[in-house]
């Protein structure tokens, strides 16, 4: 039986001699395996289509079970990552957080929309990647069922602005009144009204803000904290971008 999906290539692991096997994210079927034959061959024809960070539309062929790549034509493979060393270990930390067992395998091209356009606001080296990371943080968590609740304080229920202390593991913000209980991380006014808008903006503006160095550093850590603390684990490439 043959299918054909739209998919991006979001790990790529060398098997036997010639072949790779691909976790690829698609609208489709979310989240699958596929088993690319002699790919690492240099007259395959599929080879590029085989790379991580590949998006391609793919011909698969379904037998006992498992998933090939029959064919394979490439719609986007974003070559400006690798003129850039920052954006390279920044995409490869995306995809990876993709890859976690955490993450569905239920469709939801949400998720894959979110991913295409990071990737190419990195790929065009045009946009802050502090923006990107941050932005793609927060709103792929609340994609996957972690949306934090920033309307109000929790204690309270009194507003939040001109800001107020989040608290990662619970996913909730407390005003200045009220007591900010361990591991809160505080958001100002402007990373606040950003945080906000990256969980209620349309997918394709997501990245669409600008914050001030001192804001867009509060936003920064409240959400890799968030993201690290929703998944319970880490991510060796996080560990490298953020060492560079």
């Amino acid at each position: 039986m043959h299918q054909i999906i739209r998919g991006l290539v979001i790990r790529a692991v060398d098997y036997r001699e010639a072949d790779r096997i691909l976790t690829v994210l698609s609208p489709e079927a979310g989240k699958i395996t596929v088993r690319a034959r002699g790919v690492r061959r240099k007259n395959s024809a599929f080879r590029p289509a085989s790379q991580l960070f590949a998006y391609s539309e793919m011909t698969l062929f379904e037998g006992k079970g498992r998933l090939t790549l029959n064919e394979a034509s490439i719609i986007e493979q974003f070559s400006g990552l690798g003129r850039d060393l920052w954006a390279l270990a920044l995409a490869s930390y995306l995809v990876e957080v993709l890859g976690t067992e955490a993450e569905a395998d239920a469709p939801h091209p949400d998720v894959l929309r979110l991913t295409l356009n990071a990737l190419h606001a990195l790929s065009g080296g045009s946009m802050d990647r502090a923006v990107i990371k941050a932005a793609f943080e927060l709103r792929y968590m609340a994609l996957i069922g972690y949306q934090p609740d920033l309307d109000a304080c929790a204690e309270c229920g009194g507003a939040v602005r001109p800001g107020g202390w989040f608290v990662p593991r619970l996913g909730l913000i407390r005003c200045a009144s009220c007591p900010r209980g361990a591991e809160s991380l505080p958001l100002d006014g402007a990373a606040l009204e950003a945080a906000q808008y990256i969980l209620s903006a349309p997918v394709s503006r997501v990245f669409s803000f600008r914050l001030g160095e001192s804001s867009l550093a509060l936003l920064s850590r409240t959400c890799e904290r968030y993201l690290l603390a929703c998944l319970e684990r880490g991510f060796r490439t996080l560990d490298y971008y953020n060492n560079l």
